[in-house]
């Protein structure tokens, strides 16, 4: 990407990737990609912002500021930050904040703020949260309608209730009696959801009679905070599009022996119309040449007979024979005001000064080298050890 002034390269190796204070107040870090100076800043309370400053490397100088498009959710700041630039992001380290609010990423050059520039024509980075550990990636199940796929799912939500959990949709349709917000469905405005797909938030979506519906990554991503497994119950084409975008996941197609089976299904259920079984019996064939065909979906199970066919899922989860698993709390990181940040290959080196008369430091190696997902996501796969060490005056002692 070239290289950085002499000037500015003297000024992070002095401490401004650790934070310093602007003229305005404002606390800020300075990091340079490439021929761009990323400034990163903002009051106690309020949220941070990047803004972007081209460097004139021919001439040694800072050049002119550009119009820059921040997406995704912002960090709110707090007693300063420290910046680390990565690959394609700038890893940011809240000082003295919350335990799940301490680490966040801002993304320069990843393949989603790639084409997010394509799309808007400007200068682009995301926010993305960072999460210690990694979830449980999500299953996407479909099948036509009357294979069984919703009584399968309510089988293992029944036996495994903590495990699992149900992303809400999105829906631009005007709530229904009784229905809630954020319970049944999120129900938002067609122009913000529509700009909200256009923004790559969403996984995938469908018009039905002129409305909007969809699954958005953020749905997802609050069942993994949740500690549990996403389950998306959704047809072949929103399969299709989920495995085009960049999650991870795991997906199961539930095939009928049959389509003389499916039928009689669908006619014992008497719930629809000889015109209704017809329509689903054509877009039943089709989506079962999909399933079986297009590379979508990684396991085909066959439901002939429906304890059978639950306990091969349940083999595909990993579940079979096993007792729900007492879950471990979850590793957090705490970062005092008073730390600094270094960098070795892929840890990150976290000084906590603890103010003692012989000097103590906590020492937080974190390690970022199995980083997943990411913008408009969370990011995922941090993790990190804790190293005591007491210095002597020599400056000698054990870590």
């Amino acid at each position: 990407m070239g290289e950085a002034p002499t000037f500015i390269l003297q000024a992070l190796q002095n401490g401004t990737g650790n934070g310093y204070k602007s003229k305005n107040g404002s606390l800020e870090t300075d990091t340079i990609v490439g021929d761009k100076k990323y400034v990163i800043g903002g009051t106690a309370g309020q949220t941070l912002s990047a803004k972007v400053q081209i460097l004139d490397l021919d001439a040694n100088r800072l050049g002119e500021w550009v119009n820059l498009v921040e997406l995704g959710t912002k960090p709110i700041s707090c007693n300063g930050h420290s910046a680390v630039l990565l690959k394609d992001r700038i890893l940011i380290l809240k000082k003295n904040s919350k335990p799940d609010d301490c680490i966040w990423f801002l993304e320069v050059d990843t393949q989603y703020v790639r084409q997010q520039k394509k799309i808007l024509g400007t200068e682009v980075v995301a926010w993305s949260k960072g999460v210690v550990g990694n979830a449980e990636k999500p299953v996407v199940i479909s099948g036509p309608s009357g294979v069984g796929k919703g009584t399968l799912i309510s089988m293992l939500m029944k036996e495994f209730p903590s495990m699992f959990g149900f992303s809400v949709s999105h829906t631009t349709r005007a709530p229904r009696f009784m229905e809630k917000d954020g319970v049944h469905y999120h129900f938002t405005e067609k122009n913000v959801m529509e700009k909200e797909i256009k923004g790559g938030m969403f996984l995938e979506f469908a018009s039905v009679h002129g409305n909007l519906y969809g699954t958005s990554v953020e749905a997802v991503e609050l069942v993994s905070d949740a500690g549990k497994r996403c389950i998306l119950d959704i047809d072949v084409q929103g399969a299709r599009s989920v495995r085009a975008s960049s999650l991870e996941a795991m997906f199961i197609f539930i095939c009928p022996p049959s389509m003389e089976q499916l039928e009689k299904r669908l006619r014992d259920r008497g719930t629809e119309t000889e015109e209704q079984v017809l329509k689903r019996l054509r877009n039943a064939q089709n989506e079962i040449e999909q399933g079986k065909s297009s590379g979508i979906f990684d396991h085909i199970l066959y439901n002939d007979n429906l304890e059978e066919c639950y306990e091969n899922l349940k083999k595909l989860l990993g579940l079979d024979g096993c007792v729900t698993p007492t879950k471990s709390a979850p590793k957090e990181i705490n970062l005092p005001r008073d730390h600094s940040v270094s960098k070795i290959d892929d840890k990150i080196i976290i000084n906590c000064s603890s103010g003692l008369e012989k000097e103590s430091k906590n020492l937080v190696m974190l390690d970022v080298s199995s980083l997943k997902g990411g913008a408009p996501g969370r990011t995922r796969g941090l993790d990190f050890q804790v190293m005591n060490s007491f210095l002597n005056g020599n400056g000698n002692g054990p870590i």
